[in-house]
Order: C-alpha cells, then sequence, then structure tokens
C-alpha cells in the first residue's frame, strides 16, 4: 500500500513539474515599444515588424479554452485578406484600376427571391462575390475574433482590437466611393476629401486611395500587434503585412 502511495505522489511530481511553462526572457533586448512597431517610412506601410512573442497577459487567460477555437475559425480568413492587401490592393492601386479597386472592397450582393429556391440560399455565390479585402471576408471576421479577447464584459484588448477594425472599415468604404466616382457611377459625398460637393479629379482620387492605403496597413499591423501580445504562447503569431 504504502509502496502504491509512493508511486502515486512521484507521478503527481512528475506531471507538476511537465505542466511548468518557463517564462520568456526579461532582458530589454527582447522588448520593443509600440512607436518602435509602429513608426512609418515616408509614403510606405511599415511592413518588416520582427514576430515579437511575450509572456501571455492577464486577460488573455480569461475564456482561453474558447480563443483557440476562435482562433482556427477567424484568423485563416484575416490573414488570406493580409495577402491580399498587401499583394493584389497594392498592385491595383498602382494601376489606378478602379473597376479592380470597386471589386476588391466590393460587399457581396443583397438576398434575392431567385436565392431562396437555392439549396444554400444562395449563400455561396453569394460569398464568392464579396471583394478580397471587404467588410465581410475579412472585417467582419476582425470583429468575432477581438470579441474572443473579452469574457463576460468587454475587455480593454476588444476595445483596442475594433478600434483598428473600424479604421480599416472606413479605409474600405472610401477605397470603395472613390472607385465609384472615378467610374462616374457616383457622385461625391457632403465633404468628401474636404472638397465640399465639387467632383474631385482623377488624380486627387488616386492620391486620396494610396492615403487610405497606408492608412489601413497600419491598422491592419497594430490589430495585429494587439492580437500577439494577448495570445498564449502555445498558439502560433499572426503576421504582419
Amino acid at each position: 500500500m504504502y509502496r502504491r502511495l509512493l508511486i502515486v505522489c512521484v507521478a503527481v511530481v512528475s506531471v507538476t513539474q511537465a505542466l511548468i511553462v518557463p517564462q520568456p526572457s526579461s532582458s530589454s533586448s527582447s522588448t520593443c515599444t509600440r512607436e518602435q512597431v509602429f513608426q512609418r517610412t515616408a509614403g510606405a506601410i511599415v511592413l518588416s515588424i520582427p514576430a515579437w512573442v511575450g509572456s501571455p497577459s492577464i486577460s488573455s487567460a480569461r475564456g482561453r479554452a474558447t480563443l483557440k477555437e476562435s482562433y482556427d475559425r477567424y484568423v485563416p480568413r484575416i490573414v488570406t485578406g493580409g495577402e491580399f492587401y498587401s499583394k493584389d490592393l497594392k498592385a491595383i492601386i498602382a494601376k489606378n484600376d478602379w473597376e479592380g479597386l470597386k471589386a476588391a472592397t466590393a460587399e457581396p450582393p443583397k438576398r434575392t427571391k431567385a436565392d431562396k429556391a437555392k439549396p444554400d440560399g444562395g449563400i455561396t455565390e453569394r460569398a464568392a462575390k464579396a471583394g478580397g479585402f471587404s467588410d465581410a471576408r475579412v472585417l467582419t471576421a476582425c470583429d468575432l475574433f477581438a470579441a474572443g479577447f473579452s469574457d463576460n464584459s468587454i475587455s480593454a484588448k476588444t476595445k483596442a482590437m475594433k478600434a483598428e477594425v473600424d479604421v480599416m472599415r472606413n479605409v474600405v468604404e472610401e477605397m470603395n466611393l472613390s472607385a465609384r466616382i472615378a467610374l462616374g457611377e457616383t457622385k461625391p459625398e457632403g465633404g468628401l476629401f474636404g472638397m465640399g460637393g465639387k467632383k474631385p479629379s482623377v488624380q486627387e482620387l488616386a492620391q486620396n486611395v494610396r492615403k487610405l492605403y497606408i492608412d489601413g496597413g497600419n491598422a491592419y499591423n497594430k490589430y495585429v500587434y494587439e492580437a500577439n501580445e494577448a495570445l498564449p504562447v502555445t498558439i502560433d503569431r499572426m503576421p504582419y503585412l
């Protein structure tokens, strides 16, 4: 009996030791300030931020059981959207491809009577028409993943991440509007670009879209920074643009 008790005690100690996660080094060489991460270069997005792995914060421990599920469900969509942003969308803007820009930021069409007759209600077909960096395809996933860092009440981390989503959402809406104005499909709204109701030239539209692209890219990187800062060490960090 004493021998069995001894074996159980040894097993418990072994399991406990196995569960101890070593803390990352606290040396100054492994840390960086937010200012260093978000520092911009002229006319370019911060594209080369090293992957930073810190110790998990207290807030990340809350709801951790569901955070991994949220990560697996939404992060692939977010990362794919980021890849589209840094490659396809960048090329579209460089060429002043207004049709391409409108399609890249377009929302799927509303459900019609014809959709109701389809097996899946037309969901698959409509989803395929969503732009590569649209609200429906990317930003909704960003919102839902940000919510995974909260428990019963909205955490500061969720608020910080959603603030960057709001910036990206505004960028997408203005890009889409600019494309439709350039194509002659709509007229400027109110004080667009600070020009009142006057229609901006194609050159002015192109300059504004390039500025929006930089703003959106920096917001995406800040969103990723906020997420990575709170992810448990067992989950892979999200890549920057």
